[in-house]
Parts: structure tokens; sequence; C-alpha cells
């Protein structure tokens, strides 16, 4: 099975060319916003932070665990996500698992308020962490599946930055509201005090709260739809679905082999890109000595660095070409990333500067890696190649976690010593075998800027 000729698999429906109403792209972008509790509360700010604090053990030794649990949901997610991403295609029924997944994060986020500041407690609340992370992947498959009904061929791009950018701006809110209510002062809203972990045990509550409330719009102003009869395609079995998979790829090295190569370069970078949020705060506040307030204080200022920077550098994308920014940002977070590792009992002002740098890169990364995707793309085929560009990359979603724990582990052999801030190693080690996996791909020739944009 090869890939599909143009117009198999179109990532805009049929009669796209209607622009849907304002209030369901509103309502799609609003699901973004609310997955920022997950995002940037949960997994990077506060309760992985929170989870690696003294009260659950030596910060080294709990953070390598983090990384091992993070690790295996990648796995699942490496496994399963073939699956579920053909099954939202074929079943029709995006809004429904979209719900059905949604509720499970929200579920288990809300069960993380059980999670005492208490070695007893650190194996539930990474297992709360990796389980949730799962069942996140599973909703973003449900919910990217839906953006052709929410755009057109004109405003896809602009529709999907509108909830990339949703996610940025909710997250940036949300640790405001956090940081302001419960995780700074000694007594907080509602008299949470920080006792038993307390104050980030309800912050963790309000952010469940918070995602559960603002997924409701989609699942209201987007119904599932019965599928037209010619539209109907079977479903195919766990095992039909990775031959099928199995397919496209062939297919891919037989006639596109530079698109291939690119798919698996970026899938490589963009799980270090991942990571450098993902344990950002952890090694803010194990290695530099960060208060977890001051953790979330760098987290907003994390989030907003990186989404001016998206933004900023996306002028060079267009001067410079999207490879060139890809390579200049790899190569300036590996070098902030060794600095980190070189300057880490500098204390926190070093990290303070060295971290945001990282931030600073990560966006424009992500941003040109989709375009540089656009301009490797077969023409009429962008639909298949973007499906797989997001199932590759959660096939390896745990190199930058597996990696991290395992820098920390040698560091703390090598050194004798708990070794936190090896772990940032781990990271550059995924960002730099991205880089040189990515320097060998070539633009697709006869690729032209009207036709970049337009598929961009």
């Amino acid at each position: 099975m090869g890939i599909p000729a143009a117009g198999g698999d179109d990532p805009v429906s049929h009669d796209a060319a209607v622009a849907p109403p304002t209030r369901h792209v509103v309502a799609w972008a609003a699901w973004d916003w609310g997955s920022a509790a997950f995002n940037a509360v949960i997994t990077t700010f506060v309760f992985t932070v929170y989870l690696t604090s003294s009260g659950f053990g030596d910060p080294a030794e709990t953070s390598a665990k983090l990384g091992l649990g993070t690790g295996l949901a990648g796995v699942a997610i490496a496994l399963l996500a073939p699956v579920i991403g053909q099954r939202a295609d074929r079943a029709g029924r995006p809004t429904l698992w979209l719900g059905v997944n949604t509720a499970i994060v929200v579920a288990l986020s809300a069960l993380m308020f059980t999670a005492r500041p208490h070695p007893e407690f650190l194996w539930w609340g990474i297992a709360l962490v990796a389980v949730g992370h799962v069942f996140f992947e599973f909703a973003s498959v449900n919910y990217n599946a839906m953006l052709p009904r929410v755009s057109t061929p004109a405003t896809v791009g602009r529709v999907s930055g509108l909830g990339w950018g949703a996610g940025y701006l909710g997250g940036i809110v949300l640790l405001l509201v956090l940081f302001v209510g419960f995780i700074s002062p000694e007594v907080g809203w509602l008299g949470v005090t920080h006792a038993e972990g307390l104050n980030v045990r309800v912050a963790i509550l309000v952010a469940a709260l918070w995602f559960g409330v603002f997924a409701i719009p989609v699942l209201l102003a987007l119904p599932d739809r019965p599928a037209a009869a010619e539209d109907a395609r079977p479903r195919l079995g766990f095992l039909a679905s990775y031959r099928a998979l199995l397919g496209t790829i062939r297919g891919l090295a037989r006639e596109h082999p530079h698109t291939l190569f690119f798919l698996l370069a970026s899938a490589v970078f963009r799980d270090g890109l991942a990571g450098v949020f993902t344990f950002g705060g952890v090694i803010a506040q194990g290695t530099f000595g960060f208060a977890p307030s001051q953790v979330v204080v760098f987290g907003i200022a994390a989030n907003v660095v990186a989404g001016l920077a998206t933004m900023a550098f996306g002028v060079l994308d267009d001067r410079l070409g999207p490879k060139t920014l890809i390579v200049g940002s790899l190569v300036a977070m590996a070098l902030a990333g060794g600095g980190i590792f070189a300057f880490h009992d500098r204390g926190a002002r070093t990290f303070w500067v060295l971290g945001l740098l990282l931030c600073v890169f990560v966006g424009p990364a992500q941003s040109a890696s989709r375009s540089f995707l656009a301009r490797l793309i077969p023409p009429g085929r962008e639909g298949e190649i973007f499906g797989l560009y997001a199932t590759t990359g959660r096939a390896v979603s745990f190199l930058a976690p597996t990696m991290f724990g395992a820098a920390i582990a040698v560091g703390s052999r090598v050194t004798g010593a708990p070794a936190q801030y090896w772990g940032i190693l781990g990271i550059v080690a995924v960002l730099l075998t991205g880089l040189l996996l990515l320097l060998p791909v070539r633009p697709l020739s006869g690729s032209t800027p009207a036709r970049e944009a337009r598929i961009a």
C-alpha cells in the first residue's frame, strides 16, 4: 500500500469553502485554552515540580523516577497513537471521543489532589501524570481531527495558529491566577495554606475545573454528524492499522525519501523541544533552588518569551528558510543547555538567563518545522503527510523523558552524589540527534513561495 493519490484524504472537508461560523472557531480554540491546565500547570510548572520536591524524597531520585514514568507513558502513546489516529478518521465521531478522553484527563487531574508530599505518594502521583499524559494525547488526536470543520483551505493555518496561541495565553492566565490565589501567599484564597502541600493540591483542582469548563464549548458547538455513505470507510483492527501505516511509510521511502527523513528528524528534535518545557521547572527547583512560586513566575515568563519569539522569528522563516531557522535554533538551544550544565552552581540568575534563552528558540523551531514540511510534501498529499507528522511526533515521545532520567543516573554514578543537573545533557543529546538527522534533508525541488504559503 503506497501513499494515496491526491483527493483521497484531504485535510479540509469538501464543503470547506464556506467559512464556518466564528463561534465554532472560538469554541474549538477554547479547548486549547483550557488544555493549558494540563500542559502548563500539571506536566510543566506546578505538579511535576511538586512531585520532585524534598517532601517526596531526594530531588535527583524523584526526578529520575518521574522521567521513567513519563517515558513509559510515551511508549504507550507510541504503540497506540497510530490506531487512535486512524480510528478517529474512520469512525467519524471525534466530538464524542474528545469528550470521553478529556473527561478522563480532568478526572485524573482532580485525583492529583490526593498526592500528599510524602514518599509513599510519589509513584501514585507519577502514575496519575503518566496515565493522564496518555489520555491527553488521545484527546489531542480527536481535537486535531476537528480542525477541518472549523476552517477553510484559506484559513486552516490561521485557525490552527489561533488554537496554538490560545494555549500559550491560557497557560499564562491560569498560572497567574494560581500563583496569586494559592501558590505564593502564606494563606491563599479560601484560607488555603502550604501545610501538606495544600496550596499546590488545591491549585491542581482548580486547573482540572478550568480544563473541564473550557472543554464544554466545542462539545456543544460541534456535535458529531452522521457520515455520508460515500465518505464511509471500513474500520481497521489493531494490526490492520499498523499495516496501513507501514504501507504509507514504504511509499514515502520509495517516492519521497527526504520527506520521510524529515519526519524522522523532526520527531526526534520536537521531543527534545517538549522536554525543555517538561523538565525546565524541575531543574529550576532541584538544581537552582527556585521556590515553587518562583518556578511559576519563570513559567509565565517562559510562555511569554516563547510566544513572542515565535511570532517575531516568522519573518526569518520567510527570509532565511525554515531549515536554516531550525538548525540555528537547535544549535542555540544546545549551547544554552550546555551552559546550564557547566554553570549549574552559579545560582538562580544563571537559569533565568539561560533557561529563558532556551525558551526563545522552542516556538520558532516548532513553527519552522511545520513550514519546512510544507515545502517537502508532494502536491495533493498534504493531509496524509501532516497526519504522519503528528503520529511520528508521538511515536518517539519517550526519548526526552528517558534520556533525562538516564543522564541523571549516569551523573549520580560519575559524581558519587545526587546530580539532577546532568538531566539537561539528556535533553541536549536528543536535540543534537534530531539536528544531525535533519542536516541531510533537502527541500522538494520545484517548490515555490506561492505553493509554500498555500500549504503552510
